[in-house]
C-alpha cells in the first residue's frame, strides 16, 4: 500500500456514467483530492460512508476539496448508487481492479476454504502537487465525512 510522502499514481477511469467524463487524477493537480476506495456500491458500510461525505458536502466544497470514490463493479450499479443517495461526487468504475492494485488496496480473504482478493476500505488525501499527505487505513464509515473535514481543516492550518 502507498504511504504518506509517496506520489499518488496517475490513473484514468470511467465515472458512473460510463462513456462520459473519464476521470484522470492528473487533471486535479493544483487541487486537494480525497480519493477513497470502497468494496461495493450499496453495501451497508459503503452507503453510510458515501452518504456521510454527501452530508458534509457544503463544507468540503468550501475547503475546495475534490472527492473521488473508486470501487469495482459496473458503471450501472454505481449510477444507481449515486442516483439513489444523491451523491455529488463521481464514483470511478474499476472493474479490472487496476486502480486498486496501483494503490495497493486489495487483500486476500479466505472464507469457507475459498480465497479471493477484496477491496480494503482506504482513503488517500492528496495535496496540490499530487503527493499523498495522509492515508486513512480504517476509515470510520459512519463518520468518514467528518474525518475528511477534520484532516483537511488541520492540514489547512498547518500549511498556512
Amino acid at each position: 500500500m502507498l504511504q504518506v510522502g509517496d506520489q499518488a499514481p496517475d490513473f484514468t477511469g470511467l465515472n458512473q456514467e460510463k462513456n462520459r467524463d473519464a476521470i484522470q487524477l492528473s487533471d486535479f493537480i493544483g487541487q486537494r483530492v480525497t480519493l477513497y476506495f470502497f468494496p461495493k456500491s450499496g453495501a451497508y458500510g459503503c452507503k453510510h460512508q458515501a452518504c456521510g461525505i454527501r452530508d458534509h458536502w457544503q463544507i468540503i466544497q468550501e475547503l475546495l476539496i475534490v472527492v473521488i470514490g473508486v470501487s469495482g463493479g459496473h458503471a450501472k450499479s454505481h449510477q444507481k448508487f449515486v442516483n439513489k443517495h444523491d451523491l455529488p461526487f463521481p464514483i470511478v468504475t474499476d472493474t479490472d481492479k487496476k486502480i486498486m492494485d496501483l494503490y495497493g488496496v486489495r487483500r486476500g480473504i479466505k472464507i469457507y476454504g475459498k480465497t479471493w482478493l477484496d477491496t480494503i476500505r482506504t482513503t488517500f488525501m492528496i495535496d496540490e502537487s499530487g503527493k499523498i499527505v495522509e492515508v486513512i487505513k480504517v476509515p470510520d464509515f459512519k463518520n468518514h465525512g467528518q474525518e475528511i473535514l477534520d484532516f483537511w481543516s488541520s492540514y489547512n492550518e498547518s500549511s498556512s
